[in-house]
């Protein structure tokens, strides 16, 4: 029984049961992932003895924590500067499939994904991929800007006073 078990687990081919994307702050787009499947509970936080581990001033010690019930996986909000799902603050939640949470009000996103789903925003990998694509086959095209983001790439230097 111990082998099968053994086997089950170092299985490529089974699909994790939830996976962590966070996203860009700006793209939104998935700049580090996490996959778990067989976890209880995934805890989310600053600390280094977390699950997921999150360098951002705003994320506590312990911020979040995931339960997986035997039906459904539950969020829980054990931060300071709270969790957000639409810009709303939950203390509980069912996690949905997709969903985006926020950790304090201007802190990281991560992305939820259950049993394996995919992600519904493209890597950053996956994005110059297709600028490359894009402008292989159009080499007289360019690649459009974002309007967030500055075009002047020159380097910034600043003087030594």
């Amino acid at each position: 029984m111990a082998v099968k078990t053994l086997l089950i687990l170092q299985n490529p081919y089974i699909r994790p049961v939830i996976t962590l994307n966070l996203l860009h702050p700006i793209k939104s787009v998935p700049i580090q992932t996490w996959k778990f499947n067989s976890e209880p509970v995934i805890r989310i936080g600053r600390s280094g003895d977390n699950d997921v581990i999150l360098y951002s001033s705003v994320v506590s010690r312990y911020h979040v924590e995931l339960y997986h019930h035997s039906q459904y996986w539950e969020i829980v909000n054990i931060g300071a500067n709270g969790t957000y799902i639409d810009d709303q603050q939950i203390e509980s939640e069912h996690v949905q499939n997709c969903v985006i949470i926020r950790l304090a009000m201007a802190g990281p996103k991560l992305q939820i994904l259950l049993d394996g789903a995919e992600a519904i925003t493209p890597s950053l990998r996956d994005i110059a991929a297709a600028q490359a694509t894009s402008s292989n086959n159009h080499a007289s095209s360019t690649v459009p800007t974002s309007p967030t983001l500055p075009t002047d790439v020159r380097p910034t230097v600043m003087s030594r006073k």
